[in-house]
């Protein structure tokens, strides 16, 4: 049983590791690109997994299947090539837009590789991981990283775009709404941690996750077959 623990838990560490760095680089590099340097004076500029570990939301992760990375620190005012709303804005769509990037490349790699990348096939392998450890190989072993991999990377995405303070799809939202509305989102941050506390205890996060999940890894799969 341990064993078993070790090897599933050794299948989903890469794919969490890849997923949590890759979103909080993304973010720290367009805020980069758009002049604030405050996440490269911090080091944070880098795939190196540590500086970017948040332990109990890699934890929640590793074990729950859902959390979060160490937030990347953005400095608006420092913007030279956008506004503060916008740049705010481009600076949060680049985080879940890089886990899509990735959930996409590795569904490419499966299907290169022969692997199904049909709906059930794919929730089938999600749900059974022990099964498929018990019969794991070098070859079967990449294939589950990848299939970990695009499951970490779709729910990191489809978390970090709902539009609740702190996840970035607050910020993507008050960019695109008129001053007033933007400050209407911001007046939440107070309340969001509250607010997503109370959707996980009550389960009302997977009734909003796994249907997004679902239908982004059918678009992509679309794309594909």
């Amino acid at each position: 049983m341990l064993t078993k623990w070790l090897i599933e838990s050794a299948i989903w560490l890469p794919a969490i590791l890849i997923a949590l760095t890759f979103h909080e680089y993304a973010h720290g590099r367009v805020a980069y690109h758009l002049g604030d340097d405050t996440a490269y004076l911090q080091g944070r500029l880098t795939l190196n997994p540590v500086p970017h570990i948040d332990l109990v939301g890699f934890l929640m992760l590793l074990f729950f299947k859902f959390g979060w990375a160490k937030p990347v620190q953005v400095n608006p005012y420092n913007f030279a090539k956008s506004g503060i709303k916008s740049g705010m804005m481009l600076v949060s769509l680049a985080g879940p837009g890089m886990n899509l990037l990735l959930a996409f490349a590795a569904m490419v790699m499966l299907k290169i590789w022969g692997f199904p990348l049909d709906i059930n096939s794919f929730f089938y392998i999600i749900g059974n991981l022990n099964s498929a450890v018990a019969q794991l190989n070098v070859f079967t072993g990449l294939a589950l990283i990848l299939y970990t991999l695009v499951y970490i990377n779709l729910i990191l995405a489809v978390f970090n775009l709902i539009p609740l303070p702190p996840l970035d799809g607050s910020k993507i939202l008050a960019g695109l709404l008129p001053d007033s509305g933007a400050r209407l989102i911001y007046s939440l941050e107070a309340y969001g941690p509250l607010i997503l506390l109370l959707l996980i205890i009550t389960g009302a996060f997977s009734k909003i996750l796994i249907p997004m999940v679902t239908l982004m890894y059918s678009l992509f799969s679309g794309l594909l077959m």
